[in-house]
């Protein structure tokens, strides 16, 4: 072969390679310049349209499968996702719905999935995605107990896997700004953060009802004890409400969970607790009240769950200032803090202004993102914790490096039992 002849041959074959499909270059976690992060989507009520709309916008991502145990839920989706991708001047794809989402995994041409089940869910699912080779993006409060969460650290770290939690906050400006501020010292020490979200879990008394068609409920329930179908634990696509099962034992953990896994999530940040948590935990003395709990850090940073004047906003108090923190305001004391440009001189936290495109380009560089398995774990291990401390009534002294209380039964409840064939542990 003369040198033309080589040099040609190498070229045709190096575009041949460059398109060969992801899948097919196995486990190394490289992307070919030509090719597609393939989606699929776990769970497709409410949260998972804004979610599929969000990453449809991403160049990279074609959205493949999706999977749901409700059939009318499923149907639906399958066809809002052909219509967006259809706007977004995407190449049409036959998305393909599964029933039971093992299904789903077993597609050797999905490069990554999105986690938008239920709470009680999230940590068997996340588990067997890993185990299956998927890069992962799962919703908040990340897990529904403290065993849970490290068990999807540990699956993440032993599989490889790029896991972004949905702790979307991180990538807003009030929030980012809100944060460096407090890192930089320019409201002085930080003494005392006040929290202000809705009370902690409760247990389920909704009646039971019969189970509409085109639903598996006893999928739907699935890893949890069985309890019956009601219409607010699982909405038909007609109800205007968001589920109701975030507020119950067994599926969710009330506003503690759903909003504290946002705003507690901040208050790690900022704090720069992202791999640690608090020392100790204080519940209120009225056995009735869902506010009044306290913890504190082990440099003496106390945070309150209080209702101090706003909705599902974070109160920063230090010695020389304040900052007050929502999704819909940033407002500080002195006042030009808020607009405050940092400097490269400044400390500086990770930067992300867009959640799902930071995701994406982690699973191209093999990075992690900016909200990464072990943050979301340590924050839903917060908001865990705080729940079991309000239903014991009992002071709880917290380890954040062994992750265990100084109370047996405590101790106990950073797991739950797990129902048939499901078990979380097995990676």
């Amino acid at each position: 072969m003369n040198r033309r002849d080589f040099l040609d041959k190498t070229v045709k074959a190096g575009l041949v390679f460059s398109i060969v499909p992801r899948s097919v270059l196995g486990g190394t976690g490289y992307l070919s310049p030509s090719d597609r992060i393939n989606l699929g989507f776990i769970g497709v009520g409410k949260q998972s349209y804004w979610l599929m709309e969000s990453l449809s916008k991403c160049k990279e991502v074609a959205i493949h499968v999706a999977s749901d145990v409700y059939e009318q839920k499923l149907n639906n989706f399958i066809a809002e996702t052909n219509k967006v991708q259809a706007n977004l001047g995407k190449p049409s794809v036959d998305i393909k719905g599964y029933g039971l989402y093992r299904e789903l995994l077993e597609r050797s041409d999905i490069d990554a999935v999105v986690i938008a089940s239920p709470d009680h869910w999230h940590a068997q699912m996340a588990v067997d995605a890993a185990k299956a080779g998927k890069d992962i993006y799962c919703e908040k409060p990340l897990a529904s107990t403290i065993a849970e969460g490290r068990a999807m650290v540990d699956a993440a770290r032993k599989y490889k896997r790029v896991f972004q939690t949905g702790s979307m906050q991180r990538s807003s400006f009030n929030f980012r700004q809100a944060v460096e501020l407090v890192r930089n010292g320019l409201i002085g020490v930080v003494k005392e953060v006040n929290v202000s979200i809705g009370g902690p879990v409760k247990q389920c008394d909704l009646p039971t009802m019969p189970i509409p068609a085109g639903l598996n409920w006893d999928q739907w329930v699935g890893p949890s004890l069985y309890r019956g179908y009601n219409p607010v634990l699982a909405p038909s696509l007609t109800d205007e409400d968001w589920a109701g099962w975030r507020w119950y034992r067994d599926f969710g953990g009330g506003y503690i969970c759903d909003w504290g896994a946002h705003m507690f999530d901040i208050v790690q940040w900022a704090l720069d607790m992202d791999n640690s948590g608090p020392v100790l935990f204080t519940p209120p003395k009225d056995p009735t009240a869902t506010h009044g709990l306290s913890f504190v850090y082990k440099n003496g940073i106390k945070v309150n769950h209080v209702l101090w004047g706003e909705h599902n906003a974070i109160q920063f108090i230090g010695t020389k200032g304040k900052i007050e923190v929502s999704r819909s305001f940033i407002r500080t004391n002195p006042e030009n803090l808020a607009s405050l440009k940092m400097t490269q001189q400044d400390k500086r936290v990770y930067f992300s202004d867009n959640h799902y495109q930071d995701w994406i380009d982690a699973i191209k560089k093999r990075s992690k993102p900016i909200c990464d398995v072990e943050i979301g774990h340590r924050t839903s291990s917060v908001c865990n914790a705080v729940n079991i401390a309000y239903e014991l009534q009992h002071e709880l002294k917290w380890d954040p490096k062994k992750e265990e209380f100084d109370h047996g039964y405590a101790n106990m409840m950073r797991s739950r039992p797990y129902r048939g064939q499901w078990d979380f542990r097995a990676f």
